[in-house]
């Protein structure tokens, strides 16, 4: 047993670190009843309302306080605690989610009653993901394991958005919405024991005292001074805001396009998410970040190939495909860059970079949503869904030109952290 072990360390280097593999396991758990509780919701929104408008506030309602708070979130991480804070979001995530059951087991539920807690969670996310993705550098042992940690990251995220929705679509059909919510509340109990098992060194956090505002206005002029995090994060930003449409606009071709039904809607969004799992397995057996510009400079490129050929695909097999190519290829960019920023930051500001990239993922996606739908109605799915392909494609394409530039500025740093000799 421990020889087979010692042979898995290496393709899985990040789990050598003791607090990591609290995490993963914690983490992993919990982002199951995460994505149970996020069916859940749209099957009791839609059963008390049957509104595809109020379908789409209480989507709306749930992202867009990240938009607003996240960069506030990333001051307060730089500022605190990060172990701490951790430990603080997700117990309050957890009463969230034992607040949903609670309405929904006891038959009060109202559709204010799931936008008011889908807003708390919103706000919750805000200070959460950034906290999350600048606390997994503490907790890895080795900076060369950084890069798979990441991956791992992804991978978990990314499989527990396919077992999740499989298992609440499961258990909504059996016992109801109410018991999705109360298994994904006492998951937390998982994730907060993980946290406060481990052995955390105390982080040396800089005395500052500057006005918040002024340590936010610090964090948005260091990430969009310095080229490499600034093209990284604008290059995501763009793909999150035309490539991502696609999640919105998937029922219009599974119903009007390719003439199916609910199961063909599953169907297409499953392909998605066996892409984005295959590419977050991939980045996971990766030893270092050398490499990683090209996959953040052309993954958009074949994510705008794939959406140009689903707007243009009539047939199921196809447009799954299309599908794939798109998942890959989303979570290919996504991870990378991730990986990426966090080895080139200063610590001193990784909270706010990091909220900053998490704004420009979670915090931009409900805005193309809006726009998608508003320009959707006026030319059609299949060509917003094209136009939003042809500027990956642009996106790429600038992006891979600043990429020599890029390499430059980030040697120095590489080579003082020993990733280059």
């Amino acid at each position: 047993m421990k020889k087979n072990a010692i042979k898995f360390l290496p393709v899985l280097p990040a789990l050598r670190s003791r607090n990591y593999q609290l995490f993963f396991a914690g983490q992993g758990l919990s982002l199951v009843g995460t994505w149970m509780t996020q069916i859940a919701t749209i099957w009791l929104v839609y059963s008390l309302t049957n509104s595809a408008l109020l379908l789409g506030v209480v989507g709306f309602a749930g992202q867009f306080p990240s938009f607003i708070l996240t960069p506030f979130g990333g001051v307060v991480v730089d500022r605190v605690s990060r172990h701490r804070l951790l430990v603080i979001t997700q117990s309050l995530a957890m009463l969230q989610s034992l607040a949903l059951a609670f309405v929904a087991l006891t038959g009060i539920a109202q559709v204010w009653h799931l936008i008011v807690l889908s807003i708390f969670q919103g706000i919750i996310n805000a200070f959460d993901a950034p906290t999350r993705q600048a606390f997994v550098p503490e907790i890895i042992e080795r900076k060369d394991d950084l890069a798979n940690a990441i991956a791992l990251n992804s991978s978990m995220f990314n499989g527990a958005r396919l077992i999740g929705p499989a298992i609440g679509g499961l258990l909504v059909a059996s016992v109801g919405a109410g018991y999705c919510f109360l298994i994904d509340g006492l998951s937390y109990i998982a994730v907060i024991a993980a946290l406060l098992a481990m052995k955390v060194k105390p982080s040396k956090i800089a005395v500052s005292h500057a006005h918040p505002w002024q340590r936010l206005k610090e964090g948005f002029v260091y990430t969009f001074g310095f080229p490499p995090i600034r093209s990284i994060i604008l290059l995501l930003a763009l793909v999150s805001f035309m490539g991502m449409q696609y999640t919105v606009l998937t029922p219009i071709f599974a119903t009007q396009i390719l003439y199916g039904n609910a199961e063909t809607l599953g169907f297409l969004m499953a392909a998605a998410g066996v892409g984005a799992l295959i590419g977050a397995v991939h980045l996971s057996t990766r030893k270092n970040v050398l490499g990683l510009g090209r996959l953040i400079a052309y993954s958009p490129a074949f994510m705008g190939m794939g959406l140009i050929g689903f707007s243009l695909s009539r047939l199921l097999g196809l447009s799954l495909l299309m599908m794939l190519v798109v998942g890959l290829s989303f979570t290919l960019q996504f991870t990378s860059s991730n990986t990426v920023l966090q080895t080139i930051v200063e610590d001193d500001k990784r909270g706010r970079v990091m909220s900053i990239y998490t704004m420009a993922f979670f915090g931009v996606i409900p805005l193309g949503n809006l726009f998608a739908g508003s320009l959707a109605s006026q030319i059609g799915a299949p060509n917003t869904l094209m136009l939003g392909g042809i500027f990956c494609i642009l996106g790429s394409f600038v992006f891979t030109k600043q990429l020599p530039g890029i390499r430059r500025l980030v040697r120095p740093i590489y080579t003082k952290i020993g990733i280059l000799p």
